[in-house]
């Protein structure tokens, strides 16, 4: 039988795992902005494996509490964890949640969190309901966080054939004058992504509007070979 679930499981696990040697080049890759415990993602998702044998997970009301416990933590590997489980959970979320998923998008940003929150957490939330998915997603994109306006390009990155494409170039063409690369570059990529899907639609959309030359260079990238 599992434990009740404690994310001090996660802590012990860890701090057992602290790597001094790998800690410094992780930090520099980051930019210096988090401190890291040096813990390698291979061996990172191996801890977590454990701790969700060992635990059940926590109630349904909990989630979002018990996520937070450890993404306030210093070390970036407790955010990729905090994620992590959210991830576990995110068959609970509801179209309320999307305010506390906001805290975490807002907190400690980096490309690494809003990446793995916003087309895994929040787009499964905007299919839970297309019409007032598409109303949050505009306001986040006129937010004046760029890391909330990154989500919103990005929402929809794993969608596929259900791409809301009038909401994604709606989005995308808000912010096509941005100076900001992290904002250039998820144009392009969410761009190269759709054009996976529908690659003449992608294509028709770059020749008819003016993007910036990474957007422009990463939303093309592919697009030759399938044309």
């Amino acid at each position: 039988m599992k434990k009740q679930w404690n994310h001090k499981g996660i802590v012990e696990k860890f701090e057992m795992c602290r790597n001094a040697e790998n800690a410094d080049p992780m930090k520099a890759y980051m930019k210096h902005h988090f401190p890291f415990l040096g813990i390698k993602s291979p061996l990172r998702k191996e801890l977590l494996r454990a701790q969700f044998q060992e635990y059940a997970l926590p109630e349904v009301d909990e989630i979002f509490n018990e996520a937070w416990k450890l993404y306030e933590l210093p070390e970036r590997e407790y955010q990729y964890a905090a994620i992590a489980l959210l991830d576990k959970m995110k068959k609970h979320f509801t179209t309320a949640d999307y305010p506390k998923l906001l805290k975490f998008i807002e907190t400690k940003s980096w490309w690494d969190s809003v990446d793995s929150i916003a087309p895994h957490l929040v787009g499964h939330v905007v299919k839970l309901d297309r019409v007032y998915g598409k109303t949050v997603m505009l306001e986040w994109s006129q937010s004046d966080n760029m890391w909330t306006n990154r989500s919103a390009i990005l929402h929809q990155l794993k969608f596929k054939k259900e791409t809301d494409t009038e909401l994604l170039f709606d989005i995308i063409l808000q912010h096509t004058q941005s100076n900001e690369f992290f904002i250039q570059k998820a144009i392009g990529w969410v761009l190269r992504e759709y054009a996976k899907t529908d690659p003449i639609a992608v294509k028709k959309f770059v020749e008819e509007n003016t993007l910036k030359p990474l957007s422009r260079r990463e939303a093309m990238k592919h697009i030759g070979d399938m044309t």
